[in-house]
């Protein structure tokens, strides 16, 4: 006799396969919800302002001051160092034109000449005046030496007298135009044939016309002083005289310095001359790799905090022989040194990156006023 299947047997499939759907379902509403949330968070973040890598900040006066972290200074060879002392001196600017000494050589060969001149006439008179004391012993002894010998020999003489001094006359005319175009100095040293006027008319010297601007004075010229060439090039000059006349387009004090032939100032050109004035003063040397340039103007950044730097003008009037400048040692605050173009000696200097800094900031702006 067949036996009835339990009910119980039959069901159970039934009742797994609910249970795995429902944790099926349950898997995927969670994984949906984890999802979600992912998604949300990333979201979120992604709308956060990201915090850029160079921060520059302005300020009420003055150029901006640049951040940026250690890694991106080690990365751009930032390097600074404590600014280093060194004598400041002032200087007056004032103009200058190398001369043209065409006139200067003329009038030199017009003194030899009239040296030359006066010298042939005094042979001559010191020949004929012996034929005349000669003549006119011969005469007095009656030693058949005649009256019209006599007198020719005493016409010769006072003939050579006075072209012996006309020649005089001619030789302090040419040392007075000297002495009027050139002064007491240049003109004796011209009528004298020293080595100054050798070396200027041989141009192993140049002369220089420095011309105060109007309404400045100095109680005395300085002793050396130098020029700049239009090329850019530093020239040292050696005080000579005082000049004899001013530069019409200025109007002021003169000053006639040398120069060394060498050194490339051709006559006709004009250059900017530096005046020593006062005494020295504290000042801070500026190494040329530390000076970025802007505008036409010289630059240096300067280290406010381990990551901050600054931007400062500085002065050019004051070149160092090997490149770079000495600038004034401010000690009244930041408004002073940038009145001055100068530098507090308590400050540290980017030596090595400043180009780099230049450009960062610059980006930086450029990037906040796309935002």
């Amino acid at each position: 006799m067949t036996q009835p299947r339990s009910s119980t047997g039959s069901g159970l499939p039934w009742v797994v396969a609910a249970v795995l759907i429902a944790l099926g379902l349950a898997a995927l509403l969670a994984w949906g919800f984890i999802r979600g949330r992912g998604q949300a968070t990333t979201e979120a973040r992604s709308e956060q302002p990201v915090k850029p890598s160079v921060e520059v900040s302005s300020a009420k006066i003055g150029p901006p001051t640049i951040t940026l972290g250690p890694d991106l200074q080690q990365q751009a060879d930032i390097r600074v160092e404590p600014a280093t002392p060194s004598a400041y001196q002032k200087h007056i600017q004032a103009y200058g034109s190398v001369v043209d000494l065409q006139p200067f050589t003329e009038l030199s060969n017009a003194n030899a000449s009239a040296k030359a001149q006066l010298a042939i006439a005094q042979a001559r008179l010191a020949a004929s005046q012996s034929a005349f004391e000669r003549a006119q012993l011969l005469y007095k002894n009656g030693q058949n030496f005649s009256i019209a010998q006599l007198q020719a020999a005493e016409a010769a003489y006072k003939s050579d007298a006075a072209s012996v001094g006309a020649a005089q006359i001619r030789t302090r005319n040419a040392a007075a135009s000297a002495y009027q175009a050139w002064g007491p100095v240049l003109g004796q040293s011209l009528t004298d044939g020293t080595d100054l006027a050798q070396d200027l008319i041989q141009h192993r010297k140049v002369l220089v016309q420095v011309t105060l601007p109007l309404g400045v004075a100095l109680p005395q010229p300085p002793p050396s002083a130098s020029i700049e060439t239009s090329t850019g090039q530093r020239v040292s000059i050696d005080f000579a005289s005082a000049a004899t006349r001013t530069d019409p387009r200025i109007q002021g004090v003169s000053f006639f310095y040398t120069a060394d032939g060498s050194s490339g100032a051709l006559p006709g050109m004009n250059v900017v001359a530096l005046l020593p004035a006062g005494r020295p003063a504290p000042g801070i040397a500026v190494p040329a790799a530390a000076v970025v340039w802007l505008q036409g103007r010289a630059w240096v950044y300067v280290q406010s905090s381990p990551n901050s730097f600054t931007r400062r003008e500085i002065s050019t009037s004051l070149p160092q022989p090997g490149g770079g400048y000495v600038v004034p040692a401010i000690t009244g605050g930041s408004a002073r040194a940038t009145s001055e173009k100068g530098l507090s000696a308590n400050q540290a200097l980017v030596v090595s990156g400043a180009q780099v800094l230049l450009s960062q900031e610059f980006s930086a702006q450029i990037r906040d006023l796309g935002d």
